[in-house]
């Protein structure tokens, strides 16, 4: 049950963290400022689902590992101390941020400088998160391989 939460809600956090970057940079590159502001706003909001995503993921993934080595579990805990860092000392404050100015129709150049901050934040975010995931599946491709092949003796 523990991997099957760590799997659901790590792919969650990974899409949510996309769909944050992907809406920013459409907004940003080919709609006006009103798209623009309800995106942030949007951000804002879903930074209350991507917490608890990200808890859940890091939680169920520290106890799936406890006891267990390697080199993918150190590079895995490694990259979640990043994440953590990068979520909360830069993008948290700059979704805040970035939204009330948006709100206020404040679009100057520390707008422009935050949001550039929280693009490179993003991206960051969306590669380590990734690198987990592909470890994550490197981690159980034994366990898939004995299940498909199981199920498909039983067929």
């Amino acid at each position: 049950m523990k991997a099957r939460i760590h799997a659901i809600a790590g792919t969650l956090a990974l899409v949510t963290v996309a769909t944050f970057l992907v809406s920013t940079l459409v907004s940003e590159l080919a709609l006006g400022h009103e798209a623009v502001a309800a995106v942030k706003t949007a951000i804002l909001y879903g930074v209350c689902l991507l917490i608890p995503l990200m808890a859940a993921t890091g939680g169920s993934g520290f106890s799936l590992a406890s006891g267990r080595q390697g080199p993918l579990i150190y590079a895995k805990k490694r990259r979640m101390r990043f994440i953590a860092a990068n979520g909360i000392l830069i993008m948290l404050p700059a979704a805040v941020f970035l939204s009330g100015k948006a709100s206020a129709g404040a679009f100057d150049q520390v707008f422009y400088i935050v949001q550039a901050v929280e693009i490179a934040g993003g991206a960051l975010q969306f590669c380590l998160l990734g690198l987990n995931f592909r470890d994550g599946l490197k981690m159980t491709e034994k366990k898939r391989l004995l299940a498909r092949r199981k199920a498909q003796g039983t067929q």
